[in-house]
């Protein structure tokens, strides 16, 4: 398949986004009716394909603007690398809720520099999956891949070449 040019300006992409949005909404609702297992080799063939041609590093938007969730084990994991205690990591880098999940005290993330993670290497596996469209089951994921639609320049190629993939627009 021939992608349509990629688009990679936040502004725009936003602004598509508001525009797309019953548009997205129909789409949505018109993936469910689809074979799960296409759709999912569909969008891993083509993150492959957008993936690539994307530097995120000329964004960084997913660093600037979601939480991230780690665990204990990337806590340690990343207090090690960091050569820091883990109760400083904590007290320098972490929220914890009444529940005990953690999240990275600040947004943008406290790693971000330059649009760079600065622990890259240790990152933690919500980064590493970011944004998750190599994996399965994307059908069921559908509300969290659009909740990001409008910020992340990969989800948003993704998508719009998969309505040209399963000919959306000839079903409207």
């Amino acid at each position: 398949m021939q992608l349509p040019i990629l688009e990679t300006n936040l502004a725009t992409i936003a602004a598509h986004a508001t525009a797309l949005e019953q548009e997205n909404i129909d789409f949505v609702a018109h993936l469910k009716e689809l074979n799960a297992e296409e759709i999912d080799q569909t969008v891993y063939m083509l993150d492959q394909q957008i993936t690539q041609k994307i530097d995120c590093t000329q964004c960084g938007n997913c660093c600037k603007t979601l939480m991230i969730g780690l665990n204990e084990k990337e806590a340690n994991h990343a207090a090690d690398h960091l050569g820091i205690s883990r109760n400083t990591f904590d007290e320098k880098y972490v929220e914890k809720s009444l529940s005990g999940k953690m999240l990275m005290s600040s947004i943008p993330c406290h790693f971000l520099a330059d649009n760079k993670c600065t622990i890259y290497d240790n990152r933690f596996a919500g980064c590493r999956e970011f944004p998750a469209l190599h994996l399965p089951e994307v059908q069921k994921r559908l509300f969290t891949i659009f909740m990001h639609y409008d910020r992340c320049p990969i989800i948003f190629n993704v998508m719009e070449s998969l309505k040209i993939a399963v000919r959306f627009n000839q079903h409207q």
